[in-house]
C-alpha cells in the first residue's frame, strides 16, 4: 500500500497555515501528499490511505460545503479514512460522524493532534500487509485510541503546534501568531468553536520568522483570529500588535510583512506610524461587518462606525493607494433599509477596494440565532447583489488607477516549460502583487521563468475584467518587467 494522503482545506488563512503544517508532517514521514481541492472529475484512486478535512463554521454554507467534500472523499479514495477536523468539527461532532463510519472527528481546538497521525498510520501500514479492510479499521483503532479521546480545553491545546517554514501548496508564507477569540459576537461561532485567545511569545514569533528567512521567504503573512487581542511579554514590557511589529521590522531583514485583517479599532497613530514602514505591503482587510452603529451593536462589535472611517483615513496617510478591503455581513437580524444605507455610505466614503460580502447566516449556539425580526431572504440577497456591484466597480476602478506601475509581486506558480499556460502569444505565470492585486504575469520571450515563491518586479497592464466579475482569482494583467 502506497504511503499517500489528502487534504483539504476550507475557511480561513489560519486553516490554511494549519494544513500546510499537516502536511509538511506527513511529507517528512514519507507520504506522498495531495492539497489540490478534490472534483467530482477525479478518478477514484484507491492507494489512499487517509484523508485530512480543515473545516470552517462561520456560515452554513460552509459547513454544507464541508460536508459534500467529505462524502466526495469517500467515493474517490475507498481505501481511505476520512478524519475531519476545524471549526465545524468542534461544534457539530456528531452530525459529522453520522456521515459515514469511514469518518472519524478531530475538534478543531485539538487540531494539534494531527501531529502524531503520520507515525500512526505509518505504523499500521506496516502491520497490514496491504489489507485494505485492516488498515481502515486499525487507522480508525489508533486514532481513536491514542488522539481523539482525551479531554478537549476551553483554550485550543497546543495551538502553535501546526507551524511549518516549508509551504507544499502556497508560495506566500504565513505565520500564526494568535489564536482563540474573548469576544462574544452575537453572530459568531468562532469563539466556542476555537475557545479563549492566546498569543504567541514574541521570542517564538521572532524564531519562526527566522526560520521562514532562512528557507528564502520574502514575505511573511501575520495571521490571527483576532488580532486586536494579541498581548505578550519581551525584555519585560507587554507587547500588542504594533509592539510586535515595530519588533519584526527591527530585528528582521529582507523580508516584508502583511497583516491577514485588522480591527478598526487598534489602527492608531502609532501602528500606522510603523506602516508607513516599506517592508509592510499596502493591502490591508478590515473586519468591519456594517456601517450602521445600530447593527453594530446588535452584533456586539466593540467600535462604531466613526473608527471604522478613521482606520481608513490612517491607513491611506500611511500608504500611498493601499489596496483596502473589508467583510460586510448583509440582513443581520433588525436590518432595516437605513441600515444598509449607512452601510453603503461607509464603504463609499472609505473607499474600499473590495467588499466580501456575506449573506446572514444564523448559527446555532449564538444570540443572534433567534433574533428577530428576520430579514426576508430576498431582500438579503438584493443587499448582497448591491455590495458585489460595488465591489466590481470599485477593483476596476483601483486597477485602472494603478495603469503602468511596477509592484513588488511574490511569484504563486510556476510551471515547467512546457507546461506552461499561453496568453497573448507569451508564457504567464501567476503572481501576487504587494498590494494584493492577483496577476497573470507576462514572460516576455528571452527572458527566465521566475520560481515559486521568487520576488519579482512586474508592471500593471489592465483589469481582468470578466474574471473579476466572475469573482474570480486571476484579476490583473501585468508584465514581468
Amino acid at each position: 500500500m502506497n504511503k499517500k494522503i489528502h487534504i483539504e482545506t476550507l475557511g480561513c488563512r489560519l486553516n490554511q497555515i494549519e494544513s500546510e503544517s499537516v502536511a509538511a508532517f506527513f511529507s517528512d514521514d514519507g507520504f506522498t501528499v495531495a492539497m489540490k481541492s478534490i472534483t467530482s472529475k477525479d478518478k477514484e484512486d484507491s492507494d489512499c490511505v487517509l484523508c485530512v478535512v480543515n473545516t470552517c463554521t462561520v456560515t452554513a454554507k460552509a459547513e454544507q460545503k464541508a460536508r459534500r467534500i467529505i462524502r466526495l472523499l469517500l467515493k474517490k479514495y475507498p481505501s481511505s479514512i476520512v478524519v475531519v477536523t476545524g471549526c465545524y468539527a468542534q461544534v457539530n461532532k456528531e452530525e459529522i460522524s453520522a456521515i459515514d463510519e469511514r469518518v472519524v472527528v478531530l475538534p478543531g481546538r485539538v487540531k494539534s493532534r494531527l501531529a502524531d497521525v503520520p507515525s500512526i498510520v505509518s505504523s499500521v501500514l506496516i502491520e497490514s500487509e496491504n489489507n485494505v479492510e485492516l488498515i481502515q479499521k486499525k487507522i480508525k483503532e489508533h486514532l481513536e485510541s491514542k488522539v481523539l479521546f482525551k479531554p478537549v480545553t476551553d483554550t485550543s491545546e497546543n495551538p502553535f503546534k501546526l507551524a511549518t517554514d516549508t509551504f507544499l501548496h502556497h508560495s506566500r508564507s504565513s505565520i500564526k501568531i494568535q489564536d482563540g477569540c474573548n469576544c462574544r459576537c452575537s453572530y459568531c461561532e468562532i469563539c466556542i468553536a476555537r475557545g479563549k485567545s492566546v498569543s504567541l511569545e514574541v521570542s517564538e514569533v521572532l524564531k519562526q520568522v527566522e526560520k521562514l528567512i532562512a528557507a528564502g521567504q520574502k514575505e511573511i503573512v501575520i495571521t490571527t483570529v483576532n488580532i486586536a487581542q494579541y498581548k505578550s511579554e519581551y525584555e519585560g514590557k507587554i507587547v500588542d500588535i504594533a509592539g510586535l511589529l515595530e519588533i519584526l521590522l527591527n530585528k528582521t531583514k529582507g523580508v516584508s510583512f502583511r497583516f491577514s485583517s485588522l480591527y478598526p479599532q487598534i489602527v492608531d497613530e502609532r501602528l500606522c506610524e510603523l506602516i508607513k514602514d516599506e517592508r509592510v505591503r499596502p493591502h490591508f482587510h478590515l473586519s468591519v461587518q456594517s456601517g450602521s452603529d445600530e447593527v453594530l451593536l446588535k452584533m456586539n462589535r466593540p467600535y462604531k462606525a466613526q473608527a471604522v472611517i478613521d482606520a481608513c483615513n490612517r491607513l491611506k496617510a500611511a500608504k500611498k493607494n493601499p489596496y483596502l478591503a473589508c467583510d460586510i455581513i448583509a440582513g443581520f437580524p433588525g436590518e432595516r433599509d437605513e441600515d444598509f444605507k449607512a452601510t453603503m455610505n461607509l464603504i463609499k466614503e472609505c473607499g474600499f477596494t473590495w467588499v466580501h460580502a456575506f449573506p446572514f447566516s444564523p448559527r446555532p449556539n449564538t444570540v443572534a440565532f433567534t433574533m428577530k425580526p428576520k430579514v426576508p431572504e430576498f431582500v438579503t440577497g438584493k443587499r448582497v447583489d448591491e455590495l458585489l456591484e460595488y465591489s466590481f466597480e470599485s477593483k476596476i476602478n483601483y486597477i485602472n488607477s494603478l495603469k503602468g506601475t511596477v509592484h513588488k509581486a511574490i511569484v504563486e506558480t510556476s510551471h515547467n516549460l512546457n507546461a506552461l499556460k499561453i496568453r497573448d502569444g507569451k508564457k504567464v505565470v501567476h503572481a501576487v502583487s504587494d498590494n494584493f492585486l492577483h496577476c497573470v504575469v507576462l514572460i516576455d520571450d528571452g527572458k527566465e521563468i521566475p520560481s515559486a515563491g521568487s520576488e519579482v518586479d512586474v508592471e500593471i497592464v489592465s483589469p481582468l475584467v470578466d474574471e473579476i466579475k466572475r469573482n474570480g482569482e486571476q484579476e490583473v494583467l501585468a508584465r514581468l518587467t
